[in-house]
């Protein structure tokens, strides 16, 4: 009976200490709002990388998110508040960085990879099929006989089996 209580008592002290916590911002008007929505789901959260700052849980994304409703409820705009943000945090932080020289390679690469390779590719095909060419003419003059003396034995010998059946 004591296990039984002593349980009881450890599942309530474990079901208070949980804490969950929503967050709930207040704003003057709703464009004040709206602008605070979308700021949270179009700035990245630098620890997760791959979340919005509304979507993530960590700690650095909460501070974030403060941060966004501070400059938002002190009237800074849109575009003054990612300034700031990437001033602090860099390109990364937004999910379009701007094409920068820092950021060329990783706009640039992928096509010069995909232009190269399909240069070598057709380069590779011509210079294939122009091996191909002269090295078929030596063989048709080299071996075409040889193939139809074969041939012609070929059919003499399935006469010869086929009379015999």
């Amino acid at each position: 009976m004591k296990r039984f209580i002593l349980s009881i008592i450890a599942s309530f002290a474990l079901v208070f200490s949980v804490q969950s916590s929503i967050e709930v911002y207040e704003f003057d008007n709703p464009q004040q709002e709206q602008q605070f929505k979308e700021l949270s789901n179009t700035l990245r959260c630098p620890k997760c990388q791959n979340n919005t700052i509304a979507d993530s849980n960590a700690a650095l994304a909460q501070d974030l998110r403060n941060k966004v409703y501070e400059m938002t409820k002190q009237g800074k705009s849109e575009q003054e508040i990612v300034e700031y943000m990437i001033a602090r945090y860099g390109n990364f932080v937004t999910y379009n960085p701007p094409l920068t020289l820092a950021t060329s390679i990783l706009w640039l690469g992928p096509l010069s990879v995909v232009f190269l390779g399909f240069g070598f590719i057709v380069l590779r095909s011509k210079r294939r099929k122009a091996s191909t060419t002269q090295d078929g003419e030596a063989w048709d003059a080299e071996k075409e006989e040889r193939l139809n003396q074969l041939l012609a034995e070929d059919t003499v010998d399935d006469e010869k089996h086929g009379d015999k059946q």
